[in-house]
């Protein structure tokens, strides 16, 4: 069935835009094929501001948004990728590309030298570990050292810290923030600070994130943890099929942000043991194969002797796997 005109859409809808439309972002949403001024609000609202946000969705995810067909939400995705000159590129061109990554130092030289520099933007990285292991002070650390100037090996930009556990503590931000020779409470005001309670809530935190993201210049969204809602409100097989759906999805938002906005992603995993391990350590983590192939890189973190922890790298596309020491003193994570 052929779609109405979208001018004769917002004649039927005057009654819904009668107010004055603040369509915020870098480009105006009204000039895209498709989209007038009901639309752009509709839009705006659901946190698709900019062009990258709507040319990195779906149809499908567009549509329930804007209130509009799925084959218009193709048109418009289509008008904002043909803006951005999304196409094609040879390898050399996408390697050129890839020059505009950039990386967060962990605070550690052999942590930030088993990951080729640091904690690299565009791209999800997930710690994983079992229950104080040392993931939150870890996010904790990456939330200051974000922060810092890019020749001290931060992007001097704020961090998102999504909580879903309640493990968040602002006091420890300041002594990690005085480590780093950082003003303590100008830190804590550059991170933005969201308590989850359910795996809704945590999904409408972070599609709401980009609005955040502009207005804060935010370099970082950590997400501690990722999966404890996720488990704890899909129990049973019967469950497991919605559950790995949605988390997808979740992956997926996190993806296009960290892509749209050259900001690096970080999300704590908790472990599950194997039965079927008879020799080794049993721990592996949480959320099976959807989670494992939708994050960029993996880091399994154990307890070590006293305050020391042993750190390695599982998966990267491109980094070979090893094998770190640290420490957690007062001041964060260290070298040995």
């Amino acid at each position: 069935m052929e779609e109405p005109p979208e001018d004769e859409f917002e004649e039927e809808n005057e009654d819904y835009y009668e107010e004055e439309v603040d369509v915020s972002g870098d480009y105006d949403l009204t000039e895209l094929e498709g989209v007038g001024p009901a639309t752009a609000k509709r839009l705006a609202e659901a946190g698709f501001t900019s062009l990258e946000s709507i040319a990195m969705s779906t149809p499908s995810e567009l549509a329930v948004y804007a209130g509009i067909s799925e084959a218009v939400a193709q048109k418009i995705i289509q008008a904002a990728r043909s803006k951005l000159n999304i196409d094609v590129m040879s390898a050399y061109d996408f390697y050129q590309q890839r020059k505009a990554v950039q990386r967060i130092t962990t605070g550690s030289k052999a942590l930030d030298e088993l990951l080729g520099g640091g904690v690299e933007t565009q791209s999800i990285t997930e710690i994983y570990g079992p229950y104080g292991s040392g993931k939150t002070q870890f996010c904790h650390q990456m939330a200051v050292t974000v922060q810092l100037d890019e020749e001290k090996g931060g992007l001097g930009r704020g961090a998102m810290y999504i909580d879903t556990e309640g493990t968040f503590r602002p006091e420890r931000i300041l002594q990690i923030a005085e480590r780093f020779k950082l003003d303590p409470e100008h830190t804590l005001k550059n991170i933005l600070y969201a308590r989850a309670f359910t795996s809704d809530h945590q999904m409408i935190v972070t599609e709401r994130a980009e609005s955040y993201i502009k207005e804060r210049d935010i370099g970082l969204i950590i997400v501690d943890s990722l999966i404890s809602h996720f488990r704890g409100e899909y129990v049973g097989r019967e469950t497991l099929a919605e559950r790995q759906q949605k988390l997808n999805k979740y992956l997926h938002k996190l993806l296009r942000l960290a892509l749209g906005y050259n900001m690096a992603v970080i999300v704590t995993n908790q472990v599950v043991a194997d039965p079927t391990a008879f020799f080794g350590d049993p721990n592996k983590p949480a959320g099976g194969h959807v989670l494992g192939h939708g994050v960029t890189a993996r880091l399994y973190i154990k307890r070590g002797k006293k305050d020391r922890r042993v750190i390695k790298l599982v998966k990267s596309p491109y980094l070979p796997e090893g094998t770190v020491e640290v420490a957690i003193t007062q001041g964060g994570i260290e070298d040995v």
